[in-house]
């Protein structure tokens, strides 16, 4: 409870911020008539929408299992990061257009307006600090979403200061050429973090593996536990901040069922303990019938039927899929 707090908090401080900073911007931007703090508007203005999606699908990702959605609502902070990918490609391909038209058709004076320069210098300072709080928050609360939203105000810190140099050097330089190459190089760093923001939300999205030293985490416990005989089958996947992972763990074939019970629901805790919002399904067979329907059924050897020797090796941990 307190986790789901804090995203919600986090998501919409982020609202209020960009709020102000888009409000301001187009103030001065309109007053000064400067086309560069204009576009720092529009940026901004995609970052209050981002904002947005962030704080819905937090509240959404929250929501708990139900009949339609029985492995919860975690997905959409991979949805609510792509679509915040293609906010922050549509920010930069924007930034190139005007930059280009501004080469190719410049003319009069460079922008020498003070409130330009202040009110750039307050957005790349308030938003430096806000996506530094965001990207704590995620990483302490596991939220795509949130992370998501910490890239996007990093791009505006970036087009924020480009803008605030370029303006600065036109003023001094009187070249008005300066102001569009400058948001150039911005974007070309805009478009580098959109494509990294892309392949990080679409692994959820495509049930990519937890990473390889969360799974290990699951193979230690089975791996030392003497009533493990071994185990086949370990699939993981994440959803939002849910982690979800099954496996067919191998016994003595002569223990009762309530020995069966108990030892799945040991494995389960450990595991729950060790990996925080997880969950894991065991599923349990008998050690002995088990090496013999792989013998007779796929014809492997006793070495490649044996999961947990298999487990034990450098290049797989979960046995061969059957």
């Amino acid at each position: 409870m307190v986790r789901q707090r804090r995203k919600r908090t986090a998501a919409a401080l982020s609202i209020i911020s960009n709020s102000g900073l888009v409000a301001a911007k187009a103030a001065v931007g309109i007053v000064s008539g400067s086309v560069s703090v204009l576009s720092e508007a529009a940026h901004s203005a995609t970052d209050l929408v981002a904002s947005l999606i962030a704080f819905f699908s937090v509240r959404v990702s929250d929501t708990p299992p139900d009949a339609e959605h029985p492995y919860g609502h975690g997905k959409i902070e991979g949805v609510s990061g792509l679509l915040e990918a293609l906010l922050i490609f549509a920010a930069a391909f924007y930034i190139i257009y005007e930059a280009i038209h501004r080469i190719i058709n410049h003319h009069g004076q460079p922008p020498t307006f003070d409130a330009g320069l202040v009110v750039m210098g307050i957005s790349a300072a308030t938003n430096f600090g806000l996506s530094r709080y965001l990207a704590r928050v995620a990483r302490e609360t596991d939220s795509l979403a949130l992370q998501a939203d910490a890239e996007h105000l990093t791009t505006d810190v970036y087009t924020s200061v480009g803008v605030f140099v370029g303006l600065v050097l036109a003023r001094l330089t009187h070249l008005s050429w300066i102001d569009p190459v400058a948001g150039l190089g911005v974007a070309i760093l805009i478009i580098h973090t959109g494509y990294r923001l892309t392949r990080h939300s679409m692994k959820p999205l495509l049930d990519a593996r937890l990473p390889s030293e969360e799974e290990q985490r699951i193979k230690d416990i089975l791996n030392h536990d003497a009533r493990v005989l071994g185990y086949h089958k370990l699939r993981t996947r994440k959803s939002g901040s849910q982690r979800h992972a099954d496996v067919h763990v191998l016994i003595d074939d002569a223990s009762t069922l309530l020995e069966a019970h108990d030892l799945t629901e040991e494995l389960e805790d450990h595991v729950r303990t060790t990996l925080p919002d997880i969950n894991i399904n065991i599923h349990i067979e008998p050690y002995h019938a088990e090496m013999q329907h792989q013998r007779e059924a796929h014809g492997l050897s006793q070495e490649q039927a044996n999961p947990k020797i298999v487990a034990n090796a450098p290049t797989s941990g979960t046995g061969k899929e059957h």
